[in-house]
């Protein structure tokens, strides 16, 4: 059975009660390449202030990342994301929203607990034992992510016989090595990696099927779609028209079971979730 509440460090989410809502990480990417926003907060200025934008705006998790995940990203050395994550986790750790970490590296996710985040949010679905332990020791959420291959080459060739079972079965592996590692299962999300090794079918495919992997997994879905290329695919927009597209792309997430939905645009998706969900409540 699906736990009642995501435990996400100092912060608690319903995630099954008749009054819970789909929670809204927003994204605060400190990188000079990411493929969205790239550059625009490299200040920590910028940064701070952009994250007390999402605040206002209704944000639920901020979601700090530091390396560029973006098709064909080279690795990042340990020290260059130290330095650009660290100071805006300091900064933001006591600003009454949950902060979540966006890496893969054991070294950066030890670091980032001991600094007060909430989340850790692994794109590489915490398949380094280190890292699994790392999070077994601390009380912080975990996102479960699928990717096939890796950033330099997972657009190159995506392939899969029947890609929601192939998600759905590495999510569960993956899952049930962090179980087995200590960390509990209300800690736990899982994201299906839209964009991350898969095709524009492949993508609409999970979409459609999200209820059923959360079923078959009890566990909360995260959705991360927002502005990827698959909204510029099928709307002809680049990267920064895509904020229609990916509110679109956001509702049609929760409509079908998702419990977090990762964006850019705050304010336009928590406007958008409220009057879906009054519809849906009949208020």
């Amino acid at each position: 059975m699906m736990p009642n509440f995501f435990e996400c460090g100092r912060f608690r989410f319903d995630v099954r009660s008749a009054h819970s809502k789909p929670l809204v990480m927003g994204v605060l990417n400190v990188t000079p390449d990411s493929f969205s926003d790239g550059g625009r907060y490299q200040s920590i200025d910028l940064a701070i202030s952009h994250a007390e934008q999402m605040i206002a705006d209704g944000v639920d998790i901020i979601d700090i990342g530091g390396e560029s995940s973006r098709p064909g990203a080279a690795p990042l050395a340990l020290d260059e994301e130290l330095a650009r994550v660290m100071p805006l986790i300091y900064a933001l750790r006591d600003c009454g929203k949950a902060i979540s970490i966006d890496t893969y590296k054991p070294e950066v996710m030890r670091e980032a607990i001991i600094a007060g985040v909430d989340m850790v949010n692994d794109i590489r679905g915490f398949g380094d034992p280190a890292s699994r332990s790392v999070v077994a020791g601390s009380d912080v959420a975990v996102c479960v992510m699928h990717m096939q291959n890796k950033p330099e080459n997972m657009q190159q060739q995506p392939s899969y016989v029947d890609v929601v079972r192939e998600v759905q079965a590495f999510l569960s592996g993956r899952c049930e090595d962090l179980l087995a590692a200590g960390v509990e299962r209300s800690r736990i999300c899982v994201d299906p990696g839209f964009g991350f090794g898969k095709t524009l079918e492949h993508n609409l495919h999970l979409l459609r099927h999200l209820g059923a992997l959360g079923e078959h997994l009890q566990l909360p879905v995260l959705a991360g779609i927002s502005r990827k290329n698959m909204i510029g695919v099928l709307t002809g927009k680049p990267v920064e028209k895509r904020m229609a597209g990916s509110v679109a792309a956001a509702l049609a997430a929760v409509q079908q079971g998702a419990k977090l939905v990762r964006v850019h645009d705050v304010a336009e998706t928590v406007d958008a979730i409220k009057v879906w969900q009054a519809i849906q409540s009949g208020i």
